[in-house]
C-alpha cells in the first residue's frame, strides 16, 4: 500500500522545488537522539494529513537555544522547515503513537536534516505520526519528503517588509506559487501577538490538496500578520 502511494505520488505531484534551507551545510555523523517516550496509542482509520511547515526565524527567536542545529547558523539558515506530515482521523481526532519501532537509522536521519533540521524532531515525528502511517520510518520520511519537494514556497522574507501585511497574503502569495492549490487549503498558524508560526497544508488521503477542516484553517484572510526574519 505504502508502495503504491509513493508511486502515484511521484506521478502526481508537481516536480521538485529549490530546498528551503540557506547554505545547508549539516554534520557528516548524526548522534542518535534518546528514544523519544512514547504516549497513549491511538488507531483510528485515517480520513486525512497535514503537513505542518514551520517559519524557522520565529521557531530560533523563540527556542533557539534547544534547537543548536537548526538556529545556531553553524549548519546553514532556514526558511520554512518540516515540523511534520501528520494523519488524521475524523473529527479532528488524530492516530498516533502506533509505534516507537522500528527507530530511524542514523543514516536516514542524516539524509533528512535539510528538510527537519533536528534528529530528535524527526525520530518523534515518526514514533508519534509516521507510525500510524507506514511501517518503516524510512517509507514515512519518502512521503513527507516527496510532498515537501513538491511545493513551491513563497518569500516569506520578502512579504515581511510589506506594510500591513495580513493572513490572506501570505496565502495569495502561496497559491501564486502552487496554482493548483485553493486557498481553503492553506492553514496558517500565527500567535496571539500576530507572529507568523507554520504553515499547515491540508490533504486528502490521496495526497491532494483539500480545504482544511475549521479547526486548521487558522486566522481569516483580513487578520494582520507579521513575519520575523532573523536572518
Amino acid at each position: 500500500m505504502i508502495r503504491a502511494a509513493l508511486a502515484a505520488l511521484a506521478l502526481l505531484l508537481p516536480l521538485p522545488a529549490l530546498a528551503q534551507a540557506y547554505q545547508c551545510r549539516m554534520p557528516a555523523r548524526v548522534t542518535m537522539p534518546p528514544p523519544p517516550e512514547p504516549g497513549q496509542t491511538v488507531r483510528m482509520p485515517i480520513a486525512r494529513y497535514t503537513l505542518a511547515a514551520s517559519w524557522s526565524p520565529d521557531h530560533c527567536k523563540m527556542r533557539g537555544n534547544n534547537d543548536p542545529l537548526q538556529c545556531s547558523g553553524k549548519a546553514g539558515r532556514f526558511g520554512f522547515v518540516l515540523h511534520g506530515l501528520w494523519p488524521e482521523g475524523a473529527a479532528g481526532r488524530w492516530p498516533q503513537w502506533c509505534a516507537v519501532t522500528p527507530r530511524p537509522t542514523p543514516a536516514q536521519l542524516s539524509e533528512n536534516l535539510c528538510m527537519t533540521p533536528s534528529p530528535r524532531l524527526l525520530e518523534h515525528a515518526w514514533a508519534k505520526h509516521g507510525s500510524c502511517m507506514a511501517k518503516r520510518p524510512e517509507d514515512y520520511f519518502k512521503i513527507a519528503a516527496i510532498l515537501w519537494r513538491s511545493i513551491r514556497w513563497p518569500d516569506a522574507d520578502y512579504l515581511s517588509r510589506q506594510d500591513d501585511l495580513t493572513v490572506g497574503d501570505l496565502r495569495a502569495a502561496f497559491v501564486t506559487r502552487n496554482p493548483d492549490w485553493p486557498r481553503e487549503a492553506v492553514g496558517v498558524v500565527a500567535s496571539r501577538t500576530g507572529w507568523l508560526r507554520e504553515l499547515r497544508l491540508c490533504y486528502g488521503r490521496d495526497y491532494l490538496p483539500q480545504a482544511c477542516p475549521r479547526g486548521s484553517f487558522g486566522p481569516p484572510d483580513s487578520a494582520s500578520l507579521k513575519i520575523w526574519r532573523g536572518l
